[in-house]
C-alpha cells in the first residue's frame, strides 16, 4: 500500500497539481517558442519544432523569474501544493541578488519540469488508453495497426497490450512522483530564507527581546516596589490601628500616592504595548526621572537618608535616558529594602553622585540597608530585580553590583553620563538574593 500511497496518494496528488500549474505557466512561453522556432507561424508540426520551442521558452520564463512577485508567490504555491514545511520557505520578496538568482532557478525547475509533467499527463494516458482498448475493438485495430505491421496484430501481441498500457501509465505517475519530490527537496534551497534573510530575522528577534525585556523590567519595578510598599504600609496600619490613628493616616495617604503614581506608569507600560511594543521617539518616555526622586522616597514606605553629590538632578548634567535608568534602579533597591531590610524602622542611605574617574563623567548610586534576619515582605516568583538592575546598567555601558558590604547590604551602580549603544542584555546579572 506504501508504494501506491507514493504514487496516487494525497502528496502525490498535490504534487502533481504543483506541476500542472507549472506547465500551465510554461505555455505562454511556449507558445511564442513556437512561432520562433517556426520561422513566424505557431504549430507543433514536428517534434524536433517542439524541442526548440520548449529550450526557447525557458530562457524567456528565467527572465521573469527577476521580479519580485514571482518569490511570495512560487512560496506560496509550494507550501499548498508541495507540502513543504512552512517554516524553511522565506515569503517575502527577493531583496538580494542571491535571493533573486534563487528565485530565477526555482522559477525555470518549476516550469520546466511542469512542462514535461504537463505534456505527458495530456499526450500519455488517451494513447495508453488506446492501447489497452486494442484487443478488443476490431476498428481501432484497423485505424491504428495500419498494413505492414502484421507483427502487432498476432494474439500474443494483442494480449501484451493492456499491460504495455497499464505500464506506461505507472511509468506516468512514477515521473510525476519523481519530478514532484525533486521539487519538494529543491524548495527549501531555492526559496528559503538567504544568509541575509536569517541575519535580519535574526535582528527582528533580537529587537522584539529586547522590547519585550524592557517592558518586563519596568513592570517588575514599578509594580512591584508598589506592591512591596503597600503591602508593607497596610501591615503596619493593622498592627497600630487601635493605639496610633496618625500613623494609619499617614500610611494610608502613602498608599493611595503609591497607588496613584504606579497606575499611571502601569496606563503608560500598557498603552506602549497596544501600540505593539513599539517605542517613542526615546523609547523610554514611560519612566519617570531623577526629578520624580521626592516623590517615591517620600512615600517609599522605609526611612531614607538621602545624600547627593553634584546636581544629579539637573538635566543639563545627567542624560534623561540615564536619568530614567537611574529612577527605576534607585525603584528597586528601595524594593530591595522592604522585602529584606527588616521592616519599616530599617533606615536607607542613599547617596547620588556625579563623579568624574578616568577622565569620564559618571553617575553613582550607593544603597546600603541592614541585612535583615529574614524578609519583611515575601513575593513568590520574585529575584529579578537585581538582574534587571544590572542589564539597566550594562545596557548604557555601566555597571552594578550588589552584596553584603561591612554588615549591610550594599547596592552600586556606576552610569556614564551619556548614553552608550550595547549589543544586548547582560548575560552575568545577579540572581535573587
Amino acid at each position: 500500500m506504501r508504494p501506491l500511497a507514493a504514487l496516487f496518494g494525497r502528496r502525490a496528488r498535490l504534487r502533481w497539481l504543483h506541476l500542472i500549474v507549472g506547465g500551465a505557466l510554461l505555455m505562454p512561453y511556449f507558445l511564442v517558442g513556437t512561432v520562433l522556432a517556426g520561422g513566424g507561424e505557431p504549430g507543433f508540426s514536428s517534434l524536433p519544432a517542439q524541442f526548440a520551442a520548449f529550450g526557447l521558452a525557458l530562457p524567456m520564463a528565467a527572465a521573469t523569474g527577476f521580479f519580485p512577485l514571482v518569490r511570495p508567490l512560487s512560496v506560496a504555491a509550494a507550501r499548498a501544493l508541495c507540502e513543504v514545511p512552512s517554516a524553511l520557505p522565506a515569503a517575502g520578496p527577493a531583496r538580494t541578488g542571491q535571493a533573486r538568482v534563487r528565485t530565477v532557478g526555482w522559477y525555470t525547475l518549476h516550469l520546466a519540469l511542469g512542462g514535461i509533467i504537463s505534456g505527458a499527463t495530456l499526450a500519455l494516458p488517451p494513447f495508453a488508453v488506446t492501447v489497452m482498448a486494442l484487443p478488443f475493438s476490431a476498428g481501432l485495430r484497423e485505424r491504428w495497426l495500419p498494413d505492414g505491421r502484421d507483427a502487432l496484430r498476432e494474439p500474443w501481441a494483442l494480449a501484451l497490450a493492456p499491460f504495455a498500457g497499464l505500464a506506461m501509465l505507472l511509468a506516468l505517475a512514477l515521473a510525476a512522483a519523481a519530478a514532484g519530490e525533486v521539487l519538494a527537496r529543491r524548495a527549501p534551497v531555492l526559496l528559503g530564507p538567504t544568509p541575509e534573510d536569517r541575519l535580519a530575522a535574526a535582528e527582528r528577534r533580537a529587537a522584539d527581546l529586547a522590547a519585550r525585556n524592557r517592558l518586563a523590567r519596568e513592570l517588575h519595578d514599578s509594580v512591584g516596589h508598589a506592591l512591596s510598599a503597600v503591602t508593607l504600609q497596610a501591615g503596619a496600619a493593622r498592627r497600630v490601628l487601635d493605639r496610633d490613628p496618625e500613623f494609619v493616616r499617614e500610611a494610608l495617604t502613602a498608599i493611595e500616592e503609591t497607588t496613584r503614581r504606579t497606575v499611571g506608569e502601569l496606563d503608560s507600560v500598557l498603552g506602549l504595548l497596544r501600540r505593539d511594543g513599539e517605542p517613542d521617539a526615546e523609547g523610554t518616555a514611560y519612566s519617570p526621572g531623577l526629578d520624580a526622586l521626592g516623590g517615591l522616597l517620600a512615600h517609599c514606605g522605609v526611612p531614607v537618608a538621602y545624600e547627593r553629590e553634584g546636581d544629579p538632578q539637573d538635566p543639563g548634567v545627567v542624560d534623561p535616558v540615564v536619568a530614567r535608568e537611574a529612577y527605576r534602579i534607585v525603584q528597586e533597591g528601595l524594593s530591595n529594602a522592604l522585602r529584606h531590610g527588616g521592616g519599616t524602622a530599617s533606615p536607607v542611605r542613599l547617596l547620588i553622585a556625579v563623579r568624574e574617574r578616568e577622565r569620564e563623567r559618571e553617575l553613582v548610586i550607593v544603597m546600603e540597608n541592614p541585612l535583615g534576619e529574614r524578609p519583611s515582605v515575601t513575593r513568590p516568583g520574585g529575584g529579578r530585580g537585581l538582574r534587571g538592575v544590572t542589564e539597566r546598567a550594562v545596557l548604557l555601558g555601566g555597571r552594578a553590583e550588589a552584596g553584603p558590604y561591612d554588615g549591610v547590604w550594599r547596592l552600586t551602580a556606576r552610569l556614564p553620563l551619556a548614553t552608550a549603544q550595547a549589543s544586548g542584555p547582560a548575560d552575568g546579572a545577579e540572581g535573587r538574593r
